[in-house]
């Protein structure tokens, strides 16, 4: 209840200042709540929307399926990690939305290569915080679990999965509005359907209301993205809570 609270005060806070800054061009906050209220009874909306969510959660699903597991190894064999870390060190500073170009020609200019720049972007966040949260396992852990006859495998999923999981949600939910800034970006052009191409072809056309009502969705879309890392933390980090319970009692 409490953070419901928070959540409408802050969207009142918002809200307020929108109505100081409305005049001529941008419209005050009423008038754009009700192109956005009524664009969702129509489809219209919903199928931008869809087509956003439909690019942005694949991405995500992407990034994490090959970025985690990769950056579990490194952090957890550091022969593998000297060898691919300097890869790593010098790709990792540059600002991947460059090789967009490069992605339409080889992916062409349909959701592949969007999905594609998203996850490219996220990967390199998820993999690194992976592979730091992994490193830090202290050395007695592993020792402590080899004493008792566990394998790698297991020391893999009993030592450095618990430790570097937390560390590759953050990184989840910090991304999410890195995800939905680039996703406005790559559907501002080449395409005829998502949120980001509503705003643009809105924005063109003078009308300010439905550009509007694409900017609350895709900010509702990165609200819902950046819940659905919590939710996700909290039911594979259950033990993170419970590690708090004990120490707070």
């Amino acid at each position: 209840m409490r953070k419901l609270l928070r959540y409408l005060l802050t969207l009142a806070a918002i809200l307020a200042l929108w109505q100081l800054a409305a005049g001529e061009v941008l419209p005050p906050p009423l008038t754009a709540l009700r192109a956005f209220a009524a664009a969702l009874a129509g489809q219209a909306f919903w199928g931008h929307f869809a087509a956003s969510a439909r690019r942005v959660l694949a991405a995500l699903v992407l990034s994490f399926a090959l970025a985690f597991p990769l950056g579990l190894a490194m952090g957890a064999k550091p022969r593998l990690d000297a060898w691919l870390s300097p890869f790593v060190v010098l790709t990792y500073p540059i600002p991947k939305i460059v090789l967009l170009p490069v992605l339409l020609l080889l992916l062409g200019i349909g959701d592949a290569s969007k999905i594609g720049m998203i996850a490219l972007i996220l990967g390199y966040q998820i993999l690194v915080t992976t592979r730091d949260g992994a490193r830090a396992v202290h050395p007695r852990y592993v020792d402590s679990v080899a004493s008792l006859g566990a394998g790698q495998w297991r020391i893999l999923a009993e030592v450095y999965l618990p430790a570097a999981l937390p560390h590759a949600f953050t990184a989840m939910r910090l991304g999410t509005g890195v995800a939905v800034a680039v996703l406005f970006f790559v559907e501002s052009f080449a395409t005829r359907e998502g949120l980001g191409y509503l705003i643009m072809d809105a924005w063109g056309s003078f009308d300010y209301p439905r550009m509007f009502t694409g900017i609350i969705g895709m900010s509702a879309l990165g609200v819902l993205l950046y819940e659905l890392a919590n939710a996700l933390e909290r039911h594979f980090c259950r033990w993170r809570s419970r590690t708090a319970r004990t120490r707070t009692s």
